[in-house]
């Protein structure tokens, strides 16, 4: 990932219309600051559910699977910003 790319990044959800608000980010910009802390916010809100999920070890493998894309798109976009705070 090239730290001079511009990203289109969520930046959570907009209180008075409920729609996902994207902005396109730039390393080292405040919105990409902003972005940061929301998707760090919803993997640590993810992985406290799976969690809670796995420990009561009461769920199908069907309910587990549905958790699969979002894990892999919450590391995804914590790979990035590692990515990104590496090569800045």
């Amino acid at each position: 990932m090239s730290t001079s790319t511009p990203r289109l990044r969520s930046l959570g959800l907009d209180p008075d219309t409920g729609k996902e608000a994207l902005a396109v980010t730039r390393p080292g910009g405040r919105l990409e600051e902003l972005a940061d802390a929301h998707a760090l916010k919803a993997a640590a809100v993810l992985v406290t559910v799976v969690g809670a999920v796995l420990e009561a070890g009461k769920a199908s493998d069907a309910e587990l699977a549905a958790f699969v894309a979002p894990l892999h798109a919450a590391l995804e976009e914590c790979v990035g910003i590692m990515a990104t705070d590496m090569t800045a």
